[in-house]
């Protein structure tokens, strides 16, 4: 069951000593869609911006090859980015960081006392650091009293993109019946991989069979976002999963379709219900960044689509579709996720506003 939890009367709103937060790799993907974010957030204020050698000590408007749909917020484009390693101010740092840079730099900032809300792959299956999916397992965040001690701060990761958008939807599933074993394949947008990525030349007119290591994450964090925190230890949830993962050539907002069995008898309604009426913490808290409805499930024959549906709920929101019969498993369904915000900083964000929320930061 979700943790119902109480605030100060005061929490919901905006607020006046906004806290102010870092972001490490901010000229990167990830770290642009933080900047984004971070413009006109009421609880959070952006003081730093941090990235490599190479950007260091230039305003982030020149350092940044700014690709989003909006224009690069006055305030960021006049910072100075500060070289990754250098001390913050911030004690709230978001990390965009890319995996060969970013295991290193994030212990390093826990360990002076930062908490770091981290976006990246290094320390997700940590013994001792919540993989924090926020309406699912905000109990999780019990495994900070664990790390606070060997360390003055504190990491929290949110999950591969694709496990997002898969865990938010089977989470009610899973819940309402179980799931024994689930098959997924991933149609995952080019954004995922950055802004260089991929060449246009190798994926126009083109699917790509192959994403380096997106199987794997796909097939354990799962298991652990839908577990338990029994007070010492993460105990994973009981399923296997097959995973799949292709690169296409849509931009935004990652497509999977997965076929699942059930541990408990459950009809398409009671599925369908069960996923329209699921909610978590930060719906239950009013959090700023929480879609009202984390889960749509859409009628439609031929919905969710990327270019239609990844934009639902400022991209805060999953969409699914398409529940139907299975004739090897139980049953079937597609699901959508906007991978670079409810599947990358956009779920950060919620994560740092439940911290705050529950009086960690």
């Amino acid at each position: 069951m979700t943790e119902t939890l109480t605030l100060p009367a005061d929490v919901r709103g905006a607020r006046t000593d906004r806290i102010p937060v870092a972001v490490l790799g901010a000229t990167g993907s990830v770290g642009q869609r933080f900047v984004q974010l971070l413009e006109n957030h009421p609880w959070f204020r952006l003081q730093e911006v941090v990235a490599s050698e190479r950007s260091a000590g230039k305003h982030y408007g020149d350092a940044a090859d700014w690709r989003l749909d909006t224009l690069l917020p006055r305030g960021a484009a006049s910072m100075e980015v500060k070289e990754l390693g250098a001390d913050l101010e911030s004690r709230l740092v978001f990390s965009g960081l890319d995996a060969s840079v970013a295991g290193e730099a994030e212990e390093q900032y826990a360990n002076r006392g930062c908490a770091v809300v981290s976006n990246s792959k290094n320390h997700r299956m940590d013994p001792d650091v919540p993989l924090l999916l926020a309406e699912i397992n905000a109990d999780h965040l019990g495994a900070i009293e664990q790390q606070r001690k060997r360390r003055r701060g504190y990491i929290v990761t949110n999950s591969n993109c694709s496990t997002m958008g898969l865990a938010l939807a089977i989470a009610p599933i899973e819940r309402l019946a179980g799931i024994e074993e689930l098959f997924v394949t991933t149609m995952q947008a080019v954004s995922g991989a950055g802004y260089n990525g991929v060449a246009s030349y190798a994926i126009l007119d083109n699917v790509i069979p192959y994403i380096s290591g997106e199987e794997e994450k796909i097939e354990s964090e799962p298991q652990k976002i839908l577990g338990r925190w029994d007070g010492q230890r993460f105990v994973p949830a009981p399923m296997r999963i097959s995973a799949q993962t292709n690169r296409v050539p849509t931009i935004d907002g990652h497509l999977m379709t997965m076929s699942f069995r059930l541990r408990q008898a459950a009809s398409s309604s009671q599925l369908i219900d069960a996923m329209r009426a699921f909610r978590g913490a930060p719906q239950e808290l009013g959090l700023p960044s929480a879609p009202v409805q984390p889960i749509y499930y859409l009628d439609q024959p031929d919905r969710p689509q990327p270019r239609l549906d990844r934009d639902r709920e400022h991209g805060m929101a999953v969409s699914v579709g398409r529940l139907r019969p299975c004739p090897i498993l139980d049953y079937r369904m597609v699901a959508l996720v906007h991978n670079t915000i409810r599947g990358a900083a956009g779920a950060a964000l919620l994560n740092a506003e439940l911290l705050e929320a529950k009086g960690l930061l």
